[in-house]
């Protein structure tokens, strides 16, 4: 079954090398991998998401995702290998395996980390109960020989035709604080990921205590680290949170990248606030901004930019629009926060021993990837330097809120290319 290209367009016009636009999922298992039994798991797993089993092609000028029959490629290396090339049969997505790791790449355009889960969340089903000899419960897991429903495979914006009209805006947002430049960090372009451990049961407790949620709080207490780097910047401390667009498209089975934003600004009236009233602030942004209309109203927005980017004929004018478009995001927000929401990998959860989720920011934000999986939220911080010191602002508001936490390791930001046909 072909597929036209309408969401992922402006995803696959913007992943360059540098940033290859994917999300590489990492999971530590409680034991070393068994790799036949790995090969079986991810063979049952792609059987159960054809949509994902697919090659970019392009017919008549237009991209299309046709059926791949190739193998999914499993590689005996945590380093990958590009996408969408002959080491990877020309799939948008590939394994890795090595110890106890294992590794999900998955090209961003063609899905998001609700979509990603789901694939990671049939993986541990097929690969657990062979590996443990376990009879695992299947309830909310999708499996092979269920009926793919075709809500599953239909773009709900592309085949949305009630779309609300965005609102004229009367006046432009302002440009956001530049943490670069604002800093003065060197760009030394060593794209790196620090990862903290905090319990899940402390943190949500601390919620509770603050009128915070996850996704809320992480994006209020880096703000208030970022406020008192820069007491004086009169550019905003603007934060993207982002959200999952399914619930106001209704359309929850949806596979596709499906990812919108809110906007979290730490307002200078804010700042004098106590914690409890600036998470109360904060939740009431993330309430009206996401409520059905306006998640629609930007929805539109993007379908625009995607239609727009079909009326073009050639690569270069399509990338140079998609280029144009990224560049003025990119100067509205100082970080993204991302958070899908609780995993919920079921009984295989016992078997992890730890997760990440990495991806590449949006230019030269810092994005903090959070997952929560076992009992424990994981914040990775992703950014396009070495430099510390955001990282160590937010584990200072951390230490005086008195939240424990684990700063587990520092990581290069290792993400496998993607092979277009404009960069061959």
């Amino acid at each position: 079954m072909e597929q036209k290209l309408f969401t992922e367009l402006r995803p696959l016009y913007v992943t360059m090398k540098e940033r290859p636009n994917e999300i590489r999922i990492r999971i530590r298992m409680r034991d070393l991998i068994d790799p036949e039994i790995l090969r079986r798991a991810v063979d049952m797993t792609m059987k159960r998401y054809p949509y994902f089993s697919v090659e970019l092609q392009k017919k008549d000028g237009r991209y299309v995702f046709a059926e791949n029959h190739r193998p999914v490629v499993i590689t005996d290396s945590l380093h990958g290998v590009d996408l969408n090339s002959e080491e990877s049969n020309y799939h948008m997505i590939a394994f890795c395996q090595q110890d106890n790791w294992i590794i999900l790449d998955v090209f961003h355009g063609m899905t998001d980390g609700t979509g990603a889960y789901e694939v990671v969340r049939t993986l541990l089903y097929y690969y657990c109960s062979a590996r443990y000899n376990v009879k695992l419960k299947e309830e909310g897991i999708r499996l092979v020989g269920d009926e793919i429903p075709e809500e599953e495979w239909i773009d709900p914006v592309a085949s949305r035709t009630d779309l609300p009209q965005p609102k004229q805006q009367n006046e432009q947002m302002s440009d956001a604080l530049n943490l670069i430049k604002e800093a003065g960090v060197e760009e030394d372009h060593c794209h790196t990921v620090y990862s903290i451990a905090i319990s899940e049961s402390v943190f949500m407790r601390f919620n509770l205590d603050n009128d915070g949620s996850p996704g809320t709080m992480v994006s209020l207490l880096l703000s208030r680290a970022i406020a008192k780097l820069f007491p004086k910047s009169e550019n905003a401390i603007r934060i993207a949170l982002c959200v999952n667009q399914r619930k106001a498209l209704h359309a929850p089975l949806a596979h596709h990248s499906l990812v919108g934003g809110v906007m979290l600004e730490y307002k200078d009236m804010m700042r004098d606030w106590p914690l409890d009233k600036q998470a109360t602030a904060y939740r009431g942004m993330v309430f009206a901004q996401t409520q059905e209309e306006n998640v629609l109203m930007s929805i539109a927005t993007f379908k625009g930019i995607n239609g727009m980017l079909l009326t073009k004929e050639s690569d270069q004018e399509r990338l140079g629009i998609a280029s144009y478009i990224n560049s003025l995001a990119s100067k509205l927000t100082t970080a993204t926060v991302s958070y899908v929401g609780k995993a919920d990998y079921k009984e295989a959860e016992q078997y992890i021993r730890d997760f990440r989720t990495w991806t590449a920011p949006l230019g030269n934000d810092l994005l903090v990837e959070i997952s929560a999986v076992n009992g424990r939220f994981t914040l990775d911080f992703l950014q396009p330097f070495s430099n510390p010191l955001f990282v160590n602002a937010f584990l200072k508001e951390l230490d005086e809120n008195g939240i424990v936490y684990d700063l587990q390791d520092v990581n290069e930001l290792e993400l496998p290319n993607i092979k277009l046909p404009w960069t061959e």
